[in-house]
């Protein structure tokens, strides 16, 4: 990974790399999103939606739990219908 740097200006304004705007797509008007994790800040280019959202979307209620012998039985039987002749 290369680093690339960019200065701050008195009115708060980073200037993106062309490097790093050829990479990501960007283009005048396009949005980025800062997010915090860890301690250090993230910068990406920014969907319409966050991943979040999409599985909030796909997954409204979280699953339900399964025992250790439903997964195991499970295995089995994923395989079998895979692997079935057709």
């Amino acid at each position: 990974m290369s680093k690339v740097l960019s200065r701050l200006t008195a009115q708060g304004q980073v200037s993106v790399p062309a490097e790093v705007r050829k990479k990501l797509g960007l283009a005048p008007g396009s949005v980025l999103e800062w997010r915090e994790e860890q301690g250090a800040y993230i910068v990406r280019r920014a969907g319409r939606h966050t991943s979040e959202e999409i599985h909030e979307a796909l997954f409204p209620k979280p699953p339900k739990p399964a025992t250790l012998s439903e997964l195991e039985g499970g295995i089995p039987r994923h395989l079998k219908r895979k692997h079935a002749r057709r």
